[in-house]
């Protein structure tokens, strides 16, 4: 994503353009300000309601040393979190897949691909999820569904080849530095561990736009997701830390315990939490 000099030239070029990111869908308009496919570029004065996982066994380790330009933070998971994971193996609920950070191996696939029981907006790949997000999935779409609020999953799993050919259609269309910007490189994107996902609201409202914040679906999870594991992995002005502007609709679990760490401590982004460096941009 944009340093703060490139965003700034990109508020000069109009608030109104869109500046597309890790969810981008698998079929992708050919252009990437195409409103469905990411997040909003904020305007001065905008608002958060107007902006808008078959490899080994999880490893199960100490969290790692921050690295040499790690976010100062008073980071590493607190004493009250259990079981801590890796960082950096794809089967782990902790891994971290950033712009800095690619999966390793880079054609990782989950080996418990399942399709959850929630109700969906997709078919096919985008309908799967690993089997420990889904299970959570589901939880959480039952927990909303008894208070009113309707979640459908929009996007889940997305494989290295579906990701090489949606990044190489943004290239060829707009160059590399504008596809860099609209979609994750292949390998760097955080749908094919799956344990992401992407959700929209019962109502349809606003996929994949700015104005999803406002839906009841986004504001339910964000108040809600940590207590089922689920983050907002790229949260509202943390997009010189994780590399994507906001994304409403977008959620990442990392287990009950950590999410629910990160919620009562205040902390916005697994960069933070885990005392890694900023990922603004590809290295």
């Amino acid at each position: 994503m944009p340093s703060r000099r490139v965003f700034a030239s990109l508020l000069t070029a109009g608030a109104s353009m869109a500046a597309l990111a890790a969810c981008t869908p698998e079929n992708p308009a050919p252009s990437p300000v195409a409103a469905n496919a990411a997040s909003g570029v904020p305007s001065a004065s905008a608002s958060p309601a107007t902006l808008g996982a078959a490899a080994s066994e999880a490893a199960t380790i100490a969290p790692a040393e921050p690295e040499p330009s790690a976010i100062p933070s008073s980071a590493a998971p607190s004493h009250s979190v259990s079981t801590q994971h890796s960082l950096t193996d794809p089967a782990s609920p902790w891994v971290v897949v950033n712009k800095h950070r690619p999966l390793a191996p880079q054609d990782f696939v989950p080996a418990d691909l399942v399709q959850p029981g929630v109700r969906l907006a997709v078919s096919g790949e985008a309908a799967l999820l690993n089997s420990t997000t889904a299970a959570a999935a589901e939880k959480m779409f039952g927990a909303a569904a008894s208070e009113g609020v309707i979640m459908t999953l929009a996007s889940g799993y997305r494989s290295y080849s579906t990701q090489v050919a949606t990044y190489n259609g943004y290239v060829a269309s707009t160059g590399q530095a504008a596809a860099d910007r609209a979609s994750a490189r292949p390998g760097h994107s955080e749908h094919q561990t799956g344990w992401s996902f992407d959700i929209g609201d019962g109502a349809g409202a606003c996929s994949f736009q700015p104005c999803f914040a406002e839906q009841p679906a986004a504001v339910w999870a964000k108040a809600n997701a940590h207590k089922f594991g689920f983050v907002v992995r790229y949260p509202w002005m943390f997009h010189d830390t994780t590399g994507y502007f906001y994304e409403s609709w977008h959620l990442r679990y990392i287990g009950v315990e950590a999410a629910t760490d990160m919620s009562a401590r205040g902390i916005a982004t697994m960069e933070e939490y885990f005392g890694l460096e900023a990922a603004p941009d590809y290295l």
